[in-house]
């Protein structure tokens, strides 16, 4: 593959200028002004190629760069930025290019030459602002096609309404299916102002992969509740999906996977177990140990990370164990009872209603599924690609005991099992704050680039073998 150097020389002089200019060039050599889209039209032959630079400032004095090529169907080329003094250099894996140009900071332009294999071509950049991301703005129209739709889960007699994105062209399109984690989740997996699954699916459709992504149970159009169906009662959701990808003319049937989020990893894991699985699997954070494990190990997570006296971590831990046995092992009447009872205990102020409701929601069928669920346990019967993917800092679930056990269980198994860990990335995929995206003035979180681009090259050399 061919690589694209692109430069970028911001260069200054400010001998013989004039006041205005020196005091110009003074404000560029502190702050280089790069944040926003640079846009401009190459010569080629034949013709002109409208291009766009987005350069987008982060912390820590970091960038983050895209190319765009609409006619040549380059989207969101990934671009590494780094500033010596008045100079920027820009490098986009792609095809060897280079552009040295002179900043014109009273037009706000980049004036220079487009080099490609020895082909020479003047170009100017011209400055566009990067559109907000507040207020009720205009979505930009992505350079792929958006479709709302509705498929139907036959086994649990439900649809489900979901985003399928198609990049441009005819195809057929390798796809995924997206699957969230714990709880009732939208189709972008929204926390706050991040979106995990809207992020990769947006990354992997531009970049050449059909992605469906779909509201829990209960969650927006999509039928049935969240509390009632077990862990194992939403593999035919994503049977369900898999198999609406299936039917779409665009989709090559024979590349179509499944990409799960902590417990969503788990059900694309059984999903994988059981006969027409999806032909791979990649698991964002799956969980490798039993329900119960996982909730105790995650209360002591947190108080840990909030420097809670040991003793009493250890207290609320055989708290909570005693309290997750009674809800495995007892009939619901019984639990909820007892369970209630605990609960006052605990907190004095609770009143009976308040506690009766409380336990309620400790015993839904979900959860008591959930405490006794075994993620390894049907391993043995799963034999497509697996992409096993965590992050360092991961306090949901720690890659040392959860990607462990699980990696342990499938290479005994599957030789097509592959295990990566991401060096300070977190449970919902973020990377270190430092690398979050400065937008309006504000820190806006992420999903990782390179967890993005490692799940797509995996995804995309299996199309290889």
């Amino acid at each position: 593959m061919k690589r694209w150097f692109i430069w970028v020389v911001l260069l200054l002089n400010a001998s013989g200028a004039d006041s205005t200019e020196a005091r110009a060039a003074t404000a560029l050599a502190e702050v280089l002004p790069l944040g926003g889209l640079w846009k401009g039209k190459l010569a080629v032959l034949g013709g002109e190629l409208d291009l766009t630079i987005s350069i987008v400032p982060l912390a820590g004095d970091k960038y983050f760069a895209a190319l765009d090529v609409p006619a040549q169907k380059v989207s969101r080329m990934a671009t590494e930025v780094t500033v010596r003094g008045d100079s920027v250099l820009l490098t986009i894996p792609g095809v060897g290019s280079s552009y040295n140009a002179r900043y014109d900071a009273t037009r706000r332009e980049l004036n220079g030459v487009w080099n490609q294999s020895g082909v020479v071509s003047a170009l100017v950049l011209r400055y566009f602002p990067m559109p907000t991301a507040q207020g009720t703005g205009t979505r930009l129209a992505p350079p792929y096609r958006e479709e709302e739709v509705m498929f139907n889960n036959p086994v649990a007699r439900l649809n489900l309404s979901g985003t399928l994105t198609v990049p441009a062209g005819p195809g057929p399109f390798p796809a995924v299916v997206l699957v969230s984690d714990l709880g009732a989740q939208d189709r972008d997996g929204t926390v706050g102002d991040y979106h995990l699954m809207g992020s990769l699916a947006d990354y992997l459709t531009r970049r050449g992969v059909a992605v469906l992504r779909y509201d829990d149970r209960g969650v927006g159009q999509s039928g049935g509740s969240i509390a009632t169906a077990t862990t194992a009662m939403l593999v035919s959701d994503v049977q369900a999906a898999i198999n609406f990808l299936r039917s779409r003319l665009e989709i090559n049937i024979a590349r179509i996977g499944a990409v799960g989020h902590g417990e969503g990893a788990n059900v694309a894991l059984l999903a994988a177990a059981q006969p027409l699985p999806p032909a791979f699997v990649v698991s964002l954070a799956g969980y490798g140990l039993t329900g119960e494990q996982t909730l105790l190990q995650q209360q002591v997570g947190t108080q840990k990370a909030k420097n809670v006296n040991p003793t009493v971590v250890q207290a609320a831990y055989e708290r909570q164990r005693t309290m997750y046995d009674i809800i495995r092992l007892t009939s619901p009447v019984q639990a909820q009872s007892i369970v209630s009872n605990m609960l006052r205990q605990d907190q004095p102020d609770l009143g009976p209603e308040a506690a009766q409701k409380a336990a309620a929601e400790l015993l839904t069928p979900w959860q008591r599924y959930f405490l006794s669920f075994d993620p390894v346990e049907e391993l043995n019967q799963v034999h497509c690609p697996v992409l096993l993917l965590s992050g360092t800092n991961d306090l949901e679930a720690p890659a040392e005991l959860h990607q462990t056990a699980l990696e342990k269980e499938l290479k005994s198994s599957n030789r097509y099992t592959t295990a990566k860990r991401l060096n300070g990335v977190n449970h919902l995929f973020q990377p270190p704050k430092t690398e979050w995206t400065l937008m309006n003035g504000e820190m806006r979180p992420l999903f990782s680039p390179v967890a993005q681009e490692t799940i797509r090259a995996w995804m995309m050399g299996l199309g290889k073998k």
